[in-house]
C-alpha cells in the first residue's frame, strides 16, 4: 500500500541534482575534525550512493585541505569534485592546482556583510563577481557562485549580481540562506523570481538556524532550483544544514522528484558519519534515527502488526532507507507487540501468560525502569516456567590493566561455543578496552550500537546499571543489562547478555 501520494505527472519525471558538504561545510561543526583516512571514505560513500557534486574542501585554508582535495581528486569517483575559493585569483588557482571539476566561488552581497566583513561598495561586489567568475571559466568547465547571505540582500540588486554571474560564464548559482532567517514562503517568492529572471540553473544552500533548512529547500526546489546543498546528518556551522537523507526523501516519496540517492544506503551513510563526527544521531532524527520505524504504544503496535501504513507513511517504508522496524517495550506496549517478539523467539504464551508477561513489563516501565528485549524473555520464561536459553558466551575472568601513563588495556577469557578463548584489546577507557575485546573473542562480525549506564543507589560505591545494545551484519539490533558496583564487569555482562540474546534470536555465531 502505498498511501496517500501527493506529487502530480510533472514532477514524477522532474530530477534535482545533490550537491554535498558535510567535508566542507559539516565538518566546521564546532568539535568536528575529521582525519585523512575518514575523509576518503566518506567521499568514496557519497560517490557510491549516487550524489551528484562533491565539496570536497577550501584547498586555500590550509596545506592539509589542499592535500585532503588532492587525494579526493585522485579517488577517480564518478561524483564531480568540487573545491570552495573566496572570489580572489590565488584561491581559485589553488583549486584549479588540486585539479578539481568544479570551482564554488562566493563573496558576501547583504549590505551587513559587505559593510562588516569585505568592505566594498555594491559596484566593487559587481566587478568582482564579473572578474572571478569569468577567471574561474577560462580554466575549469564547471563554475558555482554563491551570493553569501542572498536571503539578507536586496531583491534587485541579488538579481543584478546573479546576471552578473551567469553572464560572465558560471554554470549555477547557489542561494545561501547563511544564516537560516528565511520562511518558506519567502524562499518560494524569491527563488521563484531567481529561476524567472536569470538564464541559469539554481542551487540552495540554505542553514537551519530556524529549524527550517529542509523545508527552504525542499521550497527552494519546488520553486525551480534543480540542485540542493546538503550535509548527511545535517552536520555544520551553528545549527547545521539541510539534511540530506530528510531531503532526498521528501522529494523523492512526497513530491515523486528523482534525485538519483541510492535510498538504501541513507542508514548506513547516516551511521557512517555519526561514527568518524563522533555526533551522535538523535532516536527521533527523522528517516535514520532509532525510532524513526519504532512502536511502543499498544495501538500503533497492533495497527502496524495488521498493516505497516496505519501508523507509518506507507510511501517511505523502513526497508526503502535501509531501516527495520522495530516493536519496542515501555509501559504503553499492547499484547500484539509482546506475542509477536515472543513469536519471533519460537515462545507461544496462552493468553493467560501473556496477561500476565504484559503486566509485569508494564509494572517495570512504571518504575522508570527501560525494558529490554533480555528482559522481556527472562519474564517470559519465568512466567511459562521455561528453561533458560543456552549461552553462546560465556565470561570465565576479566582483567584490566590502567593508569594515568598506561593505556587501558583489558584481556578477557571466555567459553564460546563451549571452547576456551582469550582476547586483549586496548581502548580509550577500562570499558571501552574490555567492550572490544569480548567483540574480538567472537566468530561472526557483531558491533556495538548502544550504552548507557545509570546509577541506581548513591554513594562512592554506588550500583551502576548498564544497558548495552549489539547490532550484526544484517542490522539486526538486540539490548540487555547488568547491574552491580564494578562499572567495568557489569558492561561486560551487559554485552554478554546482549551477545547470548541475539544468538537465541538468530542462531549460532
Amino acid at each position: 500500500m502505498r498511501g496517500i501520494v501527493f506529487f502530480t505527472d510533472s514532477q514524477s519525471t522532474r530530477k534535482v541534482t545533490v550537491f554535498d558538504t558535510t567535508l566542507r561545510d559539516g565538518e566546521q561543526t564546532p568539535g568536528i575534525s575529521f582525519k585523512f583516512e575518514q575523509k576518503l571514505e566518506i567521499a568514496r560513500q557519497l560517490s557510491s550512493i549516487g550524489v551528484h557534486a562533491i565539496e570536497a574542501g577550501f584547498p586555500a585554508s590550509s596545506q592539509g585541505e589542499r592535500e585532503t582535495v588532492r587525494a579526493i581528486v585522485d579517488l577517480g569517483l564518478d561524483s564531480v569534485v568540487c573545491g570552495l575559493a573566496r572570489s580572489r585569483k590565488e584561491d581559485v588557482d589553488t583549486c584549479l592546482d588540486c585539479g578539481v571539476d568544479m570551482v564554488h566561488v562566493f563573496i558576501p552581497t547583504s549590505e551587513v556583510q559587505r559593510v562588516h566583513t569585505i568592505r566594498k561598495s555594491p559596484e566593487e561586489v559587481l566587478d568582482i563577481t564579473r572578474e572571478i567568475v569569468a577567471y574561474v571559466r577560462e580554466h575549469c568547465d564547471q563554475c558555482m557562485f554563491s551570493a553569501m547571505d542572498a536571503t539578507r540582500t536586496e531583491p534587485e540588486y541579488l538579481i543584478s549580481v546573479f546576471r552578473a554571474a551567469a553572464e560572465s560564464g558560471a554554470t549555477i548559482i547557489n542561494v545561501p540562506d547563511t544564516v537560516g532567517v528565511y520562511a518558506p514562503s519567502a524562499m518560494r517568492a524569491l527563488v521563484s523570481r531567481i529561476v524567472a529572471d536569470v538564464d541559469c540553473p539554481v542551487d540552495v544552500h540554505c542553514h537551519n538556524d530556524f529549524g527550517l533548512a529542509v523545508a527552504n529547500t525542499i521550497t527552494a526546489v519546488e520553486a525551480g532550483a534543480s540542485q540542493m546543498q546538503v550535509t548527511v546528518n545535517g552536520l555544520g556551522e551553528r545549527a547545521g544544514n539541510a539534511d540530506l537523507a530528510q531531503s532526498v526523501m521528501i522529494l523523492e516519496t512526497i513530491f515523486g522528484i528523482r534525485t538519483g540517492i541510492d535510498l538504501p544506503r541513507l542508514v548506513e551513510t547516516s551511521r557512517l558519519i555519526s561514527r568518524y563526527s563522533g555526533i551522535g544521531i538523535p532516536p527521533i532524527q527523522p528517516i535514520v534515527g532509532d525510532n524513526a520505524f519504532s512502536h511502543e504504544s499498544g495501538i500503533h503496535s497492533h495497527g502496524v502488526i495488521a498493516c505497516a501504513a496505519t501508523f507509518e507513511p506507507g510511501i517511505m517504508t523502513p526497508e526503502m532507507v535501509g531501516h527495520r522496524r522495530k516493536l519496542t517495550l515501555g509501559k504503553h506496549v499492547g499484547r500484539h507487540a509482546v506475542r509477536q517478539m515472543l513469536q519471533e523467539v519460537h515462545m507461544n504464551p496462552s493468553d493467560e501468560q501473556l496477561d500476565a508477561i504484559v503486566e509485569k513489563v508494564k509494572f517495570i516501565s512504571v518504575k522508570g525502569k527501560r525494558v529490554t528485549d533480555a528482559d522481556l524473555y527472562e519474564i517470559a520464561e519465568s512466567v511459562m516456567g521455561l528453561e533458560t536459553g543456552k549461552k553462546v558466551i560465556q565470561l570465565e575472568d576479566i582483567a584490566i590493566m590502567t593508569g594515568n601513563h598506561v593505556i587501558p588495556t583489558a584481556s578477557v577469557k571466555a567459553l564460546v561455543n563451549g571452547k576456551e578463548h582469550v582476547f586483549s584489546s586496548t581502548g580509550n577507557g577500562p570499558v571501552d578496552a574490555a567492550l572490544k575485546a569480548i567483540l574480538g573473542i567472537l566468530p561472526a562480525r557483531i558491533q556495538l550500537k548502544e550504552f548507557n549506564i545509570e546509577a541506581i543507589s548513591g554513594g562512592s560505591d554506588a550500583i551502576g546499571h548498564v544497558t548495552i545494545a549489539v547490532e550484526d551484519e544484517h542490522g539486526h539490533v538486540f539490548d540487555a543489562s547488568a547491574s552491580g558496583d564494578d562499572i567495568v564487569l557489569s558492561s561486560a555482562e551487559a554485552m554478554i547478555n546482549a551477545i547470548n540474546l541475539l544468538q537465541r534470536v538468530k542462531g549460532p555465531l
